[in-house]
């Protein structure tokens, strides 16, 4: 009854945000980014450093370290760009072209990503004043006082930590795929046809969407704990998370495997008996082991979401063993002999195979390790990006076997 009269202010607060919490860091950045930056002398107005502090703040600090160097280094080099070009030029059609131009393959050079269109501005403008050496300047620390504030002030007033809303996706995920298993047992306890079966496969193609929402929403998780002092907590429970995760997608393609599985067995029996193309004692073991699932999925979510609670983990051995038991049984009532009928043979082979599978992935969604996680450093996809240079020249220096000759 209570859920009913939630507020969205109230719902943002439960999932662990704090709302106008990212405005109030952008207002105070803004306003110390530009008392500094006045008080330094920057400039008669120095209205660039507020707006680079605007432009800096990100959600998570790895995001608003990584604008604040693109940004400053899109700065200085469109600075240098127009310096040299007003050297030898003033302000022409001509010298435009050159600056852009040669702003935009230095900007792609060093990887400016969304900043990369701030080079040429910087250029035009400084190249507009003719290079102004006192305007360059001006541009430059304005530019520095506005990431370093920023920056500085999304690490002091609480960097964001999505922790929760990450455990929230994925046990709402898990109760996603347990609802889908619980309706599909609920189903099979009828006689079902192949439009039924046609139906449920495509339901279950539909939750890989959730599955790459609750991804979106962990990897956010792991992007926040980036140079995060508050990290500590996603360390220590993103190992579990992940797993539980990884767990749930294999879940999700194992049921998706038994739609399929179900479809396939109605195009090898007559039309007026696709109802009873498994018959009654297959598909009541087939619902129990699949509400078992449903019970089993669920509770891996809960363990992964909010962490070891006293008696779950009790709890999901017990749903394993039901897993196991559910297992055999559909297994003895599946059993035909593959001389008397192949196609029968492989069709049960392959549902058995999807349950079993599932069973299997359940138990790895349960799986918990206490190493914790370490976030990859700042300069990994750079580092990444020569390894891969250097190994590609290296390879290129590597001369083709020649063969031998005949003789």
């Amino acid at each position: 009854m209570g859920s009913m009269f939630r507020t969205p202010l109230t719902r943002l607060a439960h999932r662990g945000r704090i709302p106008g919490l990212r405005t109030l860091k952008t207002t105070i950045a803004a306003m110390l980014s530009f008392a500094v930056a006045d008080w330094i002398g920057t400039s008669s107005a120095p209205v660039l450093a507020p707006l680079t502090a605007l432009l800096v703040i990100q959600v998570t600090m790895y995001d608003t370290v990584r604008e604040g160097l693109q940004r400053v280094a899109s700065v200085v080099a469109g600075v240098l760009v127009a310096v040299a070009v007003a050297a030898v030029a003033g302000l022409t059609w001509w010298s435009i072209g050159t600056v852009v131009a040669l702003s935009l393959v230095v900007g792609m050079l060093l990887r400016l990503g969304p900043q990369l269109l701030e080079m040429p501005i910087s250029a035009m403008l400084i190249l507009a004043v003719g290079g102004d050496r006192d305007a360059a300047d001006s541009r430059i620390y304005e530019t520095l006082v506005g990431a370093a504030v920023g920056v500085l002030v999304n690490v002091v007033i609480a960097p964001p930590l999505y922790l929760r809303p990450a455990g929230d996706a994925v046990r709402d995920l898990a109760a996603r795929i347990a609802t889908f298993a619980r309706d599909l047992a609920a189903a099979l306890a009828e006689p079902w046809s192949r439009a039924d079966a046609d139906r449920w496969l495509d339901d279950a193609r539909l939750l890989s969407g959730d599955v790459a929402r609750a991804d979106r929403i962990l990897a956010r998780a792991e992007q926040s704990a980036r140079l995060n002092p508050r990290a500590a907590p996603i360390k220590r429970r993103r190992p579990r998370l992940r797993t539980a995760l990884t767990g749930l997608e294999r879940c999700q393609l194992s049921l998706r495997e038994v739609c399929r599985a179900l479809l396939d067995r109605t195009f090898f029996v007559p039309e007026e008996e696709q109802g009873e193309a498994y018959g009654e004692e297959v598909r009541a073991a087939l619902a129990g082991f699949l509400a078992a699932a449903a019970d089993a999925i669920d509770t891996a979510g809960e363990l992964a979401g909010d962490g070891p609670v006293p008696g779950e983990q009790d709890r999901m051995r017990a749903h394993l063993a039901e897993l196991e038991r559910g297992r055999d049984a559909l297994a003895s009532l599946l059993m035909v002999d593959p001389h008397a009928d192949p196609a029968a043979w492989q069709q049960h082979g392959a549902l058995l195979s999807a349950a079993d599978r599932l069973r299997v992935e359940i138990e790895a969604a349960a799986r918990h390790t206490d190493e914790p996680w370490r976030p990859p450093p700042i300069t990994d996809r750079q580092r990444q990006a020569v390894k891969r240079l250097v190994e590609k020249r290296r390879r290129r220096r590597v001369p083709w076997p020649r063969r031998r000759s005949s003789k």
